[in-house]
């Protein structure tokens, strides 16, 4: 860690907070980043100062500051990626004949960004700006395979974090890394029926340069091949990830 320079240590830092639904205290940041105790409180200190944290003192947390607002404002105005992806997930479609969408974390939960509907396909529950639970979902299952375990573990603290829609999905922290150990191997995230009973869904992250995932492109079917709709979603995501300077 000695060799990370202290601008990525503080984008750790602001990734973290930006995970979590509320602020947190000191040792979480430092076992989440991996930051020695002294070095994160002189780097949330900097933060403090720059607007990007504010600091609780009478609940001895943080959180995310102003400034951190305007920059997720900032991408939100100019949508980067819903420009970048939205032709991509339409060839998708054109070639599945299935409904695309790509999604990104937000918290606990996964947000969709774009939606490209499959001509004569009914409309579903993924359209753009609903959120869903991450752990129930082919694209939350994608992101959240390709995060830290110790993140997974901030963002799923206990079985109250794991909601439930239909009754079915994991419900416990363990049974969660067993669902994202199989994604990992197979190399793309798979839901049944867990979002909307009678259809499922294939996925697979979208990378920056970091390798960390920035989002989850998905198609949703009600039939078809999985494993052949998985090879079209792994190649876009694969496409998507180059496009945003991640690794080919």
């Amino acid at each position: 860690m000695g060799q990370v320079p202290a601008a990525t240590r503080a984008l750790r830092v602001l990734r973290f907070l930006a995970s979590q639904p509320d602020p947190v205290p000191l040792d979480r940041i430092t076992r989440a980043c991996g930051l020695p105790r002294s070095t994160a409180y002189h780097l949330l200190s900097a933060m403090i100062e720059e607007g990007f944290v504010v600091h609780l003192p009478d609940e001895h947390r943080y959180g995310l500051g102003v400034a951190a607002f305007e920059v997720g404002s900032g991408y939100s105005r100019q949508e980067p990626l819903q420009r970048i992806s939205r032709r991509l997930l339409t060839e998708v479609v054109d070639r599945t004949g299935h409904t695309a969408h790509l999604a990104v974390l937000h918290g606990r939960d996964v947000l969709y960004v774009v939606e490209e509907r499959a001509p004569g396909r009914q409309p579903l529950v993924t359209d753009v700006g609903v959120r869903l639970p991450a752990h129930l979902t082919a694209s939350g299952r994608a992101i959240l395979s390709a995060l830290p375990s110790a993140q997974v573990r901030a963002l799923y603290p206990d079985p109250s974090a794991f909601v439930e829609r239909h009754g079915t999905g994991p419900r416990t922290l363990s049974a969660l890394r067993t669902v994202l150990s199989e994604t990992r191997r197979r190399g793309y995230a798979t839901e049944q029926g867990e979002v909307t009973p009678g259809l499922a869904s294939v996925a697979a992250p979208v990378l920056d340069h970091n390798q960390h995932p920035v989002a989850g492109l998905a198609v949703t079917f009600g039939d078809g091949d999985p494993e052949t709709l998985a090879t079209e979603v792994r190649r876009a995501a694969a496409t998507l990830t180059r496009r945003v300077g991640g690794p080919a």
